[in-house]
């Protein structure tokens, strides 16, 4: 760990000299109202990363990136998904202020197939674990440390499968050793292959019917056990792109959203959420459920209106949709429609002289100008060549304000790529306080968008522990209060289009020099409030104060 706490106190020490160097004009751009857009610069090439996600039909959709922390030295490695092509390991070799990345040429990890990858530490020993997506048998590998790891799948009681999955979450229910797993499987290979077109039937136009296998869930063999139970078969399956175990009425119970692609289910599908009792069960219109179809495609969850409930963004082809759950509906899951309102419906090219609707993928919220208020990213792009949908689709860098809206910014940030991209991280790459974007390009190099911001604002990153099963707390909340607000936080595995992170939770504190932080924990036990210092990189450890946590700086 010797080199994050150098980089650390090296990025504090340079936030702070930033601030007196920043002055009164800095202190004016904290505070004002409207959102302040970030500097990013595209560093692939000189940052030592050539990759791209290929292949034909059956890589349209996939693309992801796993950003994690794989040789315990504090700042997050990646792995991107190939497709036909092999998927690619990057070690993080970066200074404070210069990204730097080696690939790891002879690692286990290196297979055609792999349309995405989710990190967490399944067995609760400390280091990361994969779950790796692909085309034909998924894979989970146990980390070993040093960027190495070994096939677990196997002896942990998981059998694969032959399909082609496009989406996955995890949630550690009750106190079980092992996280519960879902697997979410696109259209079934076989019969999309035996179609005269990939797109539908060449006479009729139309998409195949029934095309849409069962999804999948492992849940652990016992309280205690070291291996998985039989599969259990989530039926029926509609073609999904994206899926997240949250709370969404923050009752302690974490529940299945499933978003998906509508093309494949036709009027017979919709949006997805699965009841896990000891039968999982899908909800219905009886429990409030409404019925929504869309081309869903990705999941972010932040709690926006402050009622300490995580809203809901859905990708999409045209129009996004942001679900918030209605007043009084926590007993059943009746969710309204605020995207319109909130500004992020984003449903054509906001650049660029291509005026037909956009093809929305991975997304993500990060407060990506330390502002304090919460920011979306949206990787965008053509599935191929469908002459409906934008050519031409940059993607979006929607900066959040006080009065709750979002408004474009990515052209300003330099962020507005016309390449066609699927899976993406918002992460703190250098461990300078300054969230980076990892952008994945379908038959293009990937994007590394590094953040060069010169702003005052403040941060804080934090790292929950606790011991054994569930070790990063998955399924807790943590909650920041600085200026007079709460920010709130559900520690997840999922989401986003294929592509998942694991390590420091980034919080933008704005002008607060100082913060109080608490976190409720898997099984419902609030810590109590502890303060901290801002710029500073915090592990809350369960059940010790801050100073025992080796707060850094």
């Amino acid at each position: 760990m010797a080199r994050w706490h150098e980089r650390a106190s090296a990025a504090i020490a340079a936030v702070a000299l930033l601030a007196v160097a920043a002055g009164t004009a800095g202190s004016q751009a904290a505070d004002n109202t409207e959102p302040q857009a970030p500097r990013f610069v595209d560093v692939a090439a000189t940052a030592g990363i050539e990759h791209a996600y290929t292949g034909d039909w059956t890589h349209y959709v996939g693309g992801g990136v796993a950003a994690f922390d794989c040789d315990l030295d504090g700042d997050p490695d990646l792995l991107f998904a190939g497709g036909a092509s092999p998927s690619a390991l990057y070690r993080n070799v970066s200074a404070l202020g210069t990204l730097r990345f080696s690939a790891v040429d002879d690692s286990e990890l290196v297979e055609t197939g792999v349309t995405g990858a989710y990190p967490l530490d399944i067995d609760g020993d400390g280091t990361m674990d994969l779950a790796v997506l692909r085309l034909g048998a998924n894979r989970l590998y146990r980390g070993l440390g040093d960027c190495r790891f070994a096939r677990a799948d196997e002896a942990w009681g998981v059998a694969g499968g032959d399909g082609w999955t496009t989406a996955f979450s995890a949630v550690w229910e009750g106190d079980n050793r092992l996280p519960t797993l879902a697997f979410g499987n696109y259209v079934d290979p076989d019969m999309w292959a035996a179609m005269h077109t990939p797109f539908g039937d060449s006479a009729t136009g139309a998409a195949p019917t029934a095309a849409c296998p069962d999804n999948v869930l492992f849940r652990p063999a016992g309280a205690s056990a070291a291996t998985y139970g039989p599969a259990v078969r989530l039926s029926p399956g509609h073609c999904p792109l994206s899926m997240l175990f949250s709370d969404w009425s923050r009752t302690g119970r974490p529940d299945l959203r499933v978003s998906n692609d509508r093309f494949y289910h036709e009027d017979t599908g919709e949006e997805q959420l699965w009841h896990l009792g000891a039968e999982p069960r899908l909800y219905g219109r009886a429990d409030g459920w409404p019925r929504l179809r869309i081309w869903g495609m990705g999941i972010a969850s932040h709690d926006l209106n402050g009622d300490g409930l995580p809203d809901y963004f859905l990708s999409n082809m045209g129009a996004n949709r942001l679900r918030t759950l209605a007043p009084g509906s926590i007993a059943g899951p009746e969710f309204r429609e605020i995207a319109f309102e909130r500004g992020v419906e984003a449903k054509r090219p906001h650049a660029g002289a291509d005026e037909r609707p956009s093809t929305a993928w991975h997304s993500q919220f990060a407060d990506v100008n330390n502002d304090g208020w919460i920011d979306l990213f949206v990787a965008k792009g053509n599935v191929e060549e469908m002459e409906e949908a934008a050519a031409e689709d940059p993607n979006n860098l929607l900066l959040g304000g006080p009065d709750g809206r979002f408004r474009e910014a990515s052209v300003e940030a330099g962020a507005a790529s016309m390449r066609r991209s699927r899976g993406g991280a918002v992460i703190d790459l250098d461990l300078d306080g300054l969230l980076d974007i990892v952008v994945v390009n379908r038959m293009a190099n990937v994007e590394i968008l590094h953040n060069r911001s010169r702003v005052s604002s403040h941060w804080l990153q934090v790292m929950l522990r606790q011991e054994e099963a569930n070790r990063n707390a998955i399924g807790a909340w943590i909650e920041v209060r600085a200026s007079g607000r709460i920010q709130r936080h559900e520690v997840v595995v999922g989401g986003g289009h294929v592509s998942g992170q694991a390590g420091w939770l980034h919080l933008g504190l704005g002008a607060a020099e100082t913060a109080e932080i608490r976190v409720q924990w898997p099984d419902g036990t609030w810590s109590p409030w502890q303060h901290t210092a801002a710029n500073r990189f915090v592990v809350i450890e369960r059940g010790r104060t801050l100073a025992a946590a080796h707060e850094t700086g």
